[in-house]
């Protein structure tokens, strides 16, 4: 694609989604490591210099895309939770909560993958005015989700959901990169007999997240 140059605050804007469009695009193709802003600029039509007018750096342009995929992300779970239920016993409730914020996880991979990536690499090039702006809503993201997580179970201690929901955001961040090994480390562990690494990760990340709504029920008194 071609572009004329932008002056507008709307042609300014839709340039910017067109980049992060392209982005998202190759992200379907290749790891984010794996894409250069060279390469990125070519496809989107731009130079690099150009490029470099809407966003701070590579690293931006993926940070972007991470806090529109946390939306997306959150208005999904939101859905699939459904209206807030009664408590039930055995932690009924909190298994129910935890293994469906696993699975709606699990199903939004590039989410996860950027997480995955966001405190080792795409927090590593950016300015302090736009980690500060993307810290902002990184944190909004985080509240929202912990609120979510309230509304479903509003007898937990609100500071234990909150710690619950950052949590969340760090396990799925160590957790992933794990269930994408190269191939010689996937042909190593399937000659040793290890698990599927891909079934590992909802595996994990279901139990994970169980164990803590568990705890922190049991921790408040609830049973």
């Amino acid at each position: 694609m071609t572009f004329q140059r932008a002056r507008r605050p709307e042609q300014m804007a839709a340039r910017r989604q067109a980049i992060l469009a392209v982005a998202r695009r190759m992200l379907d193709e290749k790891g984010v490591a794996e894409i250069s802003l060279r390469e990125l600029s070519d496809r989107v039509g731009l130079a690099k210099s150009n490029v470099l007018r809407y966003f701070d750096s590579r690293e931006a342009i993926f940070l972007e895309v991470l806090d529109e995929e946390f939306g997306a992300w959150l208005a999904d779970l939101e859905r699939r939770l459904g209206r807030p239920r009664g408590r039930k016993a055995n932690y009924a409730s909190e298994i129910r909560v935890a293994t469906t914020v696993a699975e709606s996880l699990v199903d939004h991979r590039l989410l996860c993958e950027l997480l995955a990536s966001m405190a080792g690499v795409l927090e590593r090039n950016i300015s302090m005015e736009f980690a500060r702006d993307f810290k902002t809503r990184s944190m909004g993201n985080i509240a929202a989700f912990a609120q979510l997580i309230a509304r479903q179970l509003p007898w937990l201690p609100s500071e234990l959901v909150g710690f619950f929901a950052e949590g969340t955001v760090v396990l799925t961040a160590g957790l992933y990169p794990f269930s994408v090994p190269t191939e010689p480390v996937r042909a190593a562990m399937a000659e040793m007999g290890f698990a599927d690494p891909q079934q590992r990760f909802p595996d994990g990340l279901r139990a994970g997240l169980t164990t803590w709504l568990i705890g922190i029920a049991a921790q408040s008194g609830g049973d």
